[in-house]
């Protein structure tokens, strides 16, 4: 084309520089090598190309649609608005690039021999912990990937990613330095619970139901805070619903910090101190399955971080909260929402088969028969090895070794269960072609 000034030929330039960029952004399908029981879900991997895709196609569109104003009328405006309007293309050009790496981060790992595959077999405990017996909702895809830290995180599914677009799958960030033990399940599936409170629309009606069952008094500020933490303590008690004891030891692990950090309450931060975070958590699975091992527990917490050092004022307050602990934890296992059909969430979780009894007896019978265990559900085999390391019936080893060879068991299931619903329609295809 001919340009009317040279401000208006080096905008062009840029803008078709982009352009050129922006198709260099090509699937990961073809950037990303794995092998194949390394790989995400088809669900997954076709919603994220799929988001990509639109994202992409927008802005291509927006590119071609500055050109053809800079083409026609826009070459008699002043550079300065040439440029204006050339940095809004841009700053979503940046916005496309931000999701990607949000994207890339959690499927690069993907090609780490061995790291890989278990990635794909946490893929498979996430989705199970996030599937409940009950029609409460359609769960997303999930993918995993691991990152320095002793905490986990989740960009949830339909939440916003940068540019406001919703997310199309749910990711999950675990620890790395809790690979492989089933302390990476007590991380992984808090952060399913977080994902799963949010399908069923859990944290309105127990902000509501707490603030009626609310105590006058000084007792109402504690119930206060306990609106203020629900949402991580919901996402806990999804854990210890799932998991058993193993959820209560995983998070033992993460708040077992300097003595300072453990009695400490940040004002606004969602989650409970970390002292009466651990009490909950037993509290929570007492309730649940009653076994003496919560009170145990209990008592070793309190052995680790006594309370003695800290002023009376404090411990006043600490005692104020672990007094209501009872009351609310009933209050949290007896609510209900219209998208749990009415059902408690004891009742929706899989807490059915998860009392320590039952967990003590499946672990004898996979010993008898191993072909059990492999077949069982990811989510009941961690907490089966959460009870036996509760027990001291299996060494870190052991279990170690055992839940390593299990995710890739479940990766490897998955891609071959993949690949044979991909083959049986290309057969169909090629007979009706033939």
């Amino acid at each position: 084309m001919d340009y009317a000034s040279t401000s208006q030929r080096m905008i062009y330039q840029e803008a078709l520089a982009l352009e050129t960029r922006l198709d260099r952004l090509t699937s990961f399908a073809v950037r990303i090598p794995m092998v194949p029981a390394a790989a995400v879900s088809n669900e997954a991997q076709d919603a994220i190309e799929r988001f990509l895709d639109v994202g992409k196609r927008d802005l291509r569109g927006r590119v071609r649609e500055y050109k053809r104003w800079l083409e026609g009328p826009g070459a008699a405006a002043a550079p300065e608005e040439m440029q204006h309007r050339f940095t809004m293309v841009r700053l979503g050009f940046n916005v496309i690039l931000e999701q990607f790496e949000i994207f890339s981060s959690a499927l690069s790992q993907r090609a780490e021999h061995g790291t890989g595959v278990w990635l794909a077999g946490l893929d498979a405990l996430a989705l199970d912990a996030l599937t409940l017996q009950g029609d409460f909702y359609e769960a997303p895809p999930v993918i995993c990937y691991l990152d320095r830290g002793i905490g986990a995180a989740i960009r949830r599914a339909r939440t916003r990613l940068p540019g406001g677009a919703p997310n199309p799958v749910a990711i999950i960030r675990v620890p790395r330095e809790r690979m492989v033990g089933s302390g990476i399940g007590a991380s992984l599936i808090h952060e399913v619970g977080h994902q799963g409170a949010a399908l069923l629309d859990l944290l309105p009606s127990l902000r509501e139901a707490i603030r009626r069952a609310a105590p006058a008094g000084d007792a109402g500020a504690v119930w206060a805070l306990w609106e203020r933490w629900i949402s991580e303590i919901v996402a806990d008690f999804w854990s210890v619903a799932t998991l058993g004891i193993g959820a209560s030891l995983g998070l033992m692990s993460v708040v077992s910090l300097p003595r300072y950090f453990v009695f400490r309450t940040v004002p606004d931060d969602p989650h409970p101190t970390p002292w009466i975070r651990m009490k909950l958590s037993c509290a929570m699975g007492r309730a649940l399955f009653p076994d003496p091992q919560w009170g145990q527990l209990a008592r070793i917490w309190e052995e680790l971080y006594p309370t003695s050092w800290l002023s009376s004022q404090r411990r006043e307050e600490i005692a104020a909260l672990e007094s209501e602990i009872p009351r609310f934890v009933s209050l949290l296992i007896e609510h209900a929402t219209h998208r749990t059909q009415g059902r408690s969430l004891a009742a929706a979780l899989p807490t059915a088969k998860r009392h320590p009894q039952q967990l003590r007896a499946y672990q004898k019978a996979w010993r008898r028969d191993p072909a059990q265990l492999t077949n069982a559900r990811p989510s009941l085999v961690f907490a089966v090895f959460g009870q036996a390391r509760a027990d001291g019936t299996v060494t870190p080893e052991e279990e170690s070794g055992r839940l390593a060879g299990l995710l890739t068991e479940w990766a490897l299931r998955t891609a071959l269960e993949t690949s044979a619903n991909c083959v049986a329609p290309l057969k169909r295809w090629v007979a009706a072609v033939a």
